[in-house]
């Protein structure tokens, strides 16, 4: 399976933003889903068939982990497709505050300099 089949299901791309927190037992990131236990043990195995998790053995329960390198490709795409990041509603009003004070400080100063002595 590719990478991006694993990540077409949203509880796959949840599992994924469990394991970034650290390592963790099937049973426990089942816990947090309303999904049974082998729903979830299923999820993870597609996830270690597309080389996005890798488990480790310890003692009787498996640990599994994120591993974050195919996901290089994704985000190259991302960055491919993804619009260049628009300044948010704040930032512009900052930006227009900023400007307006320069605008102030400049009729200031042509305003000092414009003086009539008399």
């Amino acid at each position: 399976m590719s990478v991006w089949e694993a990540l077409a299901d949203p509880v796959r791309r949840e599992i994924l933003t469990v394991l970034r927190e650290g390592g963790a037992t099937a049973g426990s990131i089942a816990s947090r889903f309303a999904i049974s236990r082998p729903a979830v043990s299923r999820h993870l195995r597609v996830l270690r068939e597309a080389g996005l998790a890798s488990s480790e053995a310890r003692g009787q329960e498996r640990v599994y982990h994120l591993v974050g390198a195919p996901l290089t490709e994704v985000d190259a795409w991302l960055r491919r497709v993804t619009p260049a990041r628009r300044p948010s509603p704040a930032e512009r009003l900052d930006a227009l505050e900023t400007e307006l004070r320069r605008g102030r400080r400049a009729n200031e100063e042509v305003g000092d300099g414009h003086r009539s002595t008399g």
